[in-house]
């Protein structure tokens, strides 16, 4: 048994014996009142200070989700709308100096995902780091971004945006209570993966997170998931509808059994997904909304969060699940049209797509299958260039050296699974930050033959990043974005490159009409 004492109260939780260092556990921890009853659809509520000893030895709820189409297999997360808002922490110690503290939030296409998947277990990357890890749940699918605004009025006005707020409640726990646990409330790193990152990338377009946090490392995501308030009033009226309500009757959503929005929203995503080449998104934040009054990219530009220190990268093969795994319908095109669809979805003019190949052949050095062509239409549409977009956004901001210091990646490790099909994938950097090489969960991606030389250095950069604000350790010097676009490559080993697949950023910054907003 372990207790931390912390403003939010006392909490009880076990001791780990990880790699030969002892790590302290704490699992569970509520962050908010439940966001049920008068608070669904509502902003999160902070919680007063508990009275006794908190047990905090057990995962919590995961937020309320459909099981995942992807692995019928897998079992279901417990989930629960009442006590879905907690948090997890791992801590080398909760006394002496004060560490770094990163707090990790989860991917999963704002539909599914918990902070207690194996994969995200902080142990290890704590007792190796020496930081406090954390780990937050927050509001999914329509109940953390369904747009009700328009329809229920007054205390909705960010109905649309919930998971972000959750997410900043989660944060302000952290800023109260963490020193409890032998962390740095004035040293915050955020780490996330996926929608965890695109989260990570809105909340810096949100000024209310001003203050909350040091640095964040943005895996896999973007600053441009959003819709417009046109597009989220679309996707509300085709939910409702699903629902068996309209407008007339849309009072009654509040109190609607959880497995009713949840069958809807199984629904919706099934239909676009139909129509998708890419990734199903059918909620997103909304922008022109109280907490997220402009685009997180033009927000960047005008400076806000300024002083953070960024770091931001992606996944060489980020479209090879969506081209593997989706299964082919006889009204599918052929895959040129397939990736011309997802390069316009992208911004791109619908007369693009040729030279897009023709880039694409550039950098490989011969012409691209047909299911390449559309794996990198998908990497770059969806993550790579809007990564790129963050980075020069950056550089254009940066007026004076308080501004915080920016940094990029590529990861480049190829998986063995499916024969090697599925490349660089997304999410397979995960286990080599996490050190879960050997774990059950990431056995499907890394076969045993992942290098864990690859894994301490991803670690030990991230770590880094978390102390100081720059990835760099010893045999790892790791240079500044700037505008010769240095990228460390992510292999074993490592290495610099100045703007690793230049071609292809060159022709999405020629080409790339508008920031684009999800429709």
């Amino acid at each position: 048994m372990k207790l931390a004492s912390s403003n939010g109260g006392t909490f009880r939780g076990t001791t780990l014996a990880v790699d030969g260092a002892p790590v302290h556990r704490f699992l569970g921890i509520p962050y908010a009142q439940p966001p049920s009853g008068e608070l669904r659809f509502r902003p999160p509520v902070a919680l007063p200070a508990w009275a006794g000893v908190v047990d905090a030895t057990e995962y919590g709820a995961a937020a309320p989700q459909n099981p995942d189409a992807a692995d019928p297999d897998e079992a279901p997360l417990a989930w629960s709308e009442d006590g879905c808002l907690n948090l997890n922490v791992w801590t080398p110690g909760t006394g002496g100096t004060a560490r770094p503290v990163m707090v990790w939030f989860h991917g999963g296409a704002y539909l599914m995902g918990a902070n207690s998947d194996g994969m995200y277990d902080g142990a290890r990357l704590a007792a190796a780091a020496g930081t406090v890890v954390v780990a937050i749940n927050y509001r999914l699918g329509a109940l953390g971004f369904l747009l009700l605004a328009h329809l229920l009025g007054e205390g909705f006005e960010d109905s649309s945006n919930l998971g972000l707020l959750d997410q900043l409640e989660a944060l302000r726990w952290v800023r109260d209570n963490i020193a409890g646990f032998g962390g740095d409330p004035h040293n915050v790193t955020l780490f996330g993966e996926s929608a965890g990152a695109a989260a990570i990338g809105t909340l810096l377009g949100m000024p209310a997170s001003e203050g909350l946090f040091n640095r964040a490392i943005m895996q896999s995501g973007t600053a441009e998931r959003f819709r417009t308030p046109e597009a989220s009033a679309r996707v509300t009226a085709e939910f409702l509808r699903l629902c068996g309500l309209d407008e007339s009757s849309v009072g009654e959503l509040p109190a609607l059994p959880v497995e009713r929005l949840l069958a809807a929203q199984q629904q919706l995503e099934g239909r676009i997904a139909a129509e998708n080449y890419a990734v199903p998104l059918p909620f997103q934040p909304t922008v022109g909304t109280p907490s997220l009054p402009e685009p997180p990219l033009d927000a960047v530009r005008n400076g806000l969060n300024s002083g953070v220190d960024l770091l931001v990268g992606t996944n060489l093969n980020e479209g090879s699940f969506a081209v593997e795994m989706r299964p082919d319908r006889p009204e599918d095109p052929d895959y040129p049209d397939r990736a011309a669809a997802v390069l316009s979805a992208g911004g791109l003019p619908g007369d693009c797509a040729p030279g897009y190949a023709e880039a694409l052949a550039a950098v490989l050095a011969r012409e691209p299958r047909g299911k390449e062509l559309l794996e990198a239409a998908i990497a770059d549409a969806v993550y790579r260039q809007p990564s790129n977009n963050l980075l020069d956004a950056r550089l254009q901001s940066a007026r004076s050296t308080a501004d915080g210091r920016t940094f990029s990646y590529l990861f480049t490790w190829p998986s063995p699974a499916m024969g090697g099909k599925l490349g660089s994938c997304h999410t397979l950097e995960i286990p080599f930050v996490f050190r879960h090489l050997d774990s059950p969960d990431s056995a499907y991606l890394t076969r045993g033959k992942a290098p864990q030389a690859l894994s301490d250095a991803i670690s030990g950069a991230w770590a880094a990043f978390a102390r100081t604000g720059a990835p760099d350790q010893p045999g790892l010097e790791w240079p500044e974005y700037g505008q010769q676009r240095h990228t460390m490559v992510l292999n074993d080993p490592p290495r610099p490159e100045a703007d690793p697949r230049r071609g292809l950023r060159v022709f999405f910054a020629a080409n790339q009409v508008r920031q684009q907003p999800v429709s």
